[in-house]
């Protein structure tokens, strides 16, 4: 490959997306992830209309058919009786109302689908094993520096490299990340180790003082996703790769409705995971010459708005769209942010704060006035593909 157009660090969601939509727009990418090998943590995902409207639009249609869950029906119950307080129609009515479809993949299974559709249009467009340590910025350029000695030189330099990107943390001016004090705990239960009753329960949340317990199923409802979220200061591991014992959220969860309790129970040995949640400050800028940020590295967030794979999808599109249309890359670098940026950081700052809020009410209390979350905000009527450039 000669030098490519566009260096990608960070072969996850937003690094990806955005070299497919890169390439189908001529450009030549090399995208550098650190790990030996592609995969992605064992985790579902929601995958809102904003989000699937992109995905459609860089031909993804078919593929995304395969591994997607699409819910009829999402209910929001008490946390101890399992009233329903609010329910959500997905289904037909989300294509409806938003024009593209709302549902759930395994993470990985998303992955898979992302990685393929770049190797298809160039079989040497990744790179594994090339963790970055170093990044500088030039006129007309930027370079990569990587642990294993070598240096990857691109008109244009991406840092796609996540929440603890190198990218960011060499160029851009950042603060500490803060505790929130809320843990989470994640797994996916086998829907064959749960009894008839709790499987065939809707998918959606419990709510109640302090706690918050989401599930819903994955890959053709041969399995359940679950993240459990609580206040517990006493745990400051960010990592979504630490193991833990089930007793730990079970007891947190104690006194909880009998679904909650099932799914939790049903957790495969050594399949559950805990994290601890940092807020993080949005950033002054995006861009440093000709390097810029996208997805997490640029905007990471608190998970309660289920919008940080949305937001980098919507990146790394604009991006591309911006890269195509305005010849003068550092003019594409300020259009690309002056369209993001605001949108990202209302979304970091509202997901920060929604944790609080939905997490202190009662749950009794949670139906009866208006709701504030990702729908109701607006957020699934926004147009990465339509967005003027």
């Amino acid at each position: 490959m000669t030098s490519p157009d566009v260096v990608i660090v960070g072969a996850g969601i937003g690094g990806l997306t955005a070299a497919i939509a890169m390439q189908q727009r001529g450009l030549r990418v090399l995208v550098t992830e650190q790990a030996s090998q592609l995969g992605e943590v064992g985790a579902g995902l929601t995958l809102t209309p904003n989000l699937t409207r992109v995905l459609y639009h860089l031909g993804l249609e078919e593929a995304l058919a395969n591994i997607f869950l699409v819910p009829e029906l999402q209910l929001i119950r008490h946390w101890k009786t399992g009233e329903t307080l609010v329910e959500k129609h997905r289904g037909q009515h989300a294509i409806d109302e938003y024009g593209f479809p709302y549902g759930h993949v395994h993470r990985a299974d998303l992955h898979d689908m992302l990685a393929k559709a770049v190797l298809r249009h160039d079989p040497d467009a990744i790179r594994l094993g090339k963790a970055a340590i170093a990044v500088e910025s030039h006129i007309h350029s930027a370079t990569v520096t990587y642990q294993d000695g070598t240096r990857l030189k691109g008109a244009l330099v991406v840092g796609a490299d996540g929440v603890r990107s190198v990218v960011r943390d060499q160029l851009f001016k950042t603060t500490p990340p803060r505790f929130t004090g809320h843990v989470a705990w994640r797994g996916i239960v086998p829907t064959t180790d749960l009894p008839a009753y709790v499987a065939a329960a809707p998918p959606g949340l419990f709510l109640g003082p302090g706690r918050l317990f989401m599930r819903y199923p994955v890959r053709g409802g041969s399995a359940w996703n679950y993240a459990a979220f609580a206040r517990q200061p006493g745990w400051t591991t960010d990592s979504w790769t630490a193991r833990a014992d089930v007793s730990d959220p079970l007891e947190v969860f104690d006194g909880w409705h009998d679904v909650v309790r099932q799914t939790l129970a049903a957790s495969p040995k050594d399949g559950v995971f805990k994290w601890a949640l940092y807020a993080r400050d949005p950033l002054e800028t995006w861009n440093m010459g000709r390097v810029t940020l996208l997805g997490d590295a640029a905007h990471g967030m608190l998970p309660f708005l289920g919008q940080g794979a949305a937001m980098s999808v919507e990146d790394g599109l604009v991006l591309a769209r911006c890269l195509a249309q305005i010849p003068n890359i550092d003019a594409a670098l300020m259009r690309y942010e002056a369209i993001r940026k605001g949108r990202c950081d209302e979304t970091q700052i509202e997901a920060a704060s929604i944790a609080d809020r939905l997490q202190a009410q009662e749950a009794g209390d949670y139906g009866k006035g208006p709701i504030r979350d990702e729908e109701t905000l607006g957020y699934y009527t926004y147009d990465a593909v339509g967005t003027e450039i």
